[in-house]
């Protein structure tokens, strides 16, 4: 396997032209499950298995869950800002270096995908209750000044949930542990 298939193993996030309501049921389907499958695939998995990179040069598979958890909570807070400010300048943060924080390299798997869990609940909760016209907010990336609605949130972060999903996965197999 190639560098660019270990990193985008389901492919590049290609943010769609137009998002359909068949696309926002699937993606939210994708959100309320995730959680699950998170936890299931990493049932008992030992610290080692933890802390080997899910591929050469990238994170270990402790690093990616705990980045899950706090690009998931980005996720949350972007919709209640969005929801509730005009057009809000969302915070960027540098995910590499939360990365090498301690919690990332060592803290215990289960905190995340608790906070994973409760967090995809209430994602799934506020986007299942949206009206049309609050599925058109939209908020403002400092870094790319793109506007970003809600429903193209909701596709980044159905393809993110499963993108990780597919490197832990590939990282198992790999390992012999899938």
């Amino acid at each position: 396997m190639d560098i660019e298939q270990l990193k985008y193993p389901i492919g590049k996030f290609k943010k769609p032209e137009k998002v359909s309501n068949e696309d926002l049921v699937e993606a939210l389907k994708v959100l309320q499950i995730f959680p699950e499958q998170l936890r299931l695939i990493t049932l008992n998995l030992k610290e080692e298995v933890l802390d080997s990179p899910y591929r050469p040069e990238g994170w270990t598979i402790r690093q990616l869950i705990h980045h899950i958890s706090d690009s998931h909570h980005h996720c949350y807070n972007r919709i209640r800002w969005t929801l509730t400010e005009d057009k809000p300048v969302i915070k960027a943060y540098n995910q590499d270096a939360f990365a090498q924080l301690s919690d990332y390299q060592k803290a215990p798997i289960a905190w995340s995908l608790a906070h994973i869990e409760a967090l995809h609940q209430k994602i799934v909760y506020i986007l299942q209750g949206l009206s049309e016209e609050q599925w058109e907010r939209v908020f403002v990336h400092p870094e790319t000044k793109d506007e970003i609605g809600l429903k193209h949130l909701a596709m980044l972060y159905s393809w993110h949930s499963m993108h990780h999903f597919s490197h832990i996965k590939n990282a198992l197999v790999r390992l012999g542990n899938g």
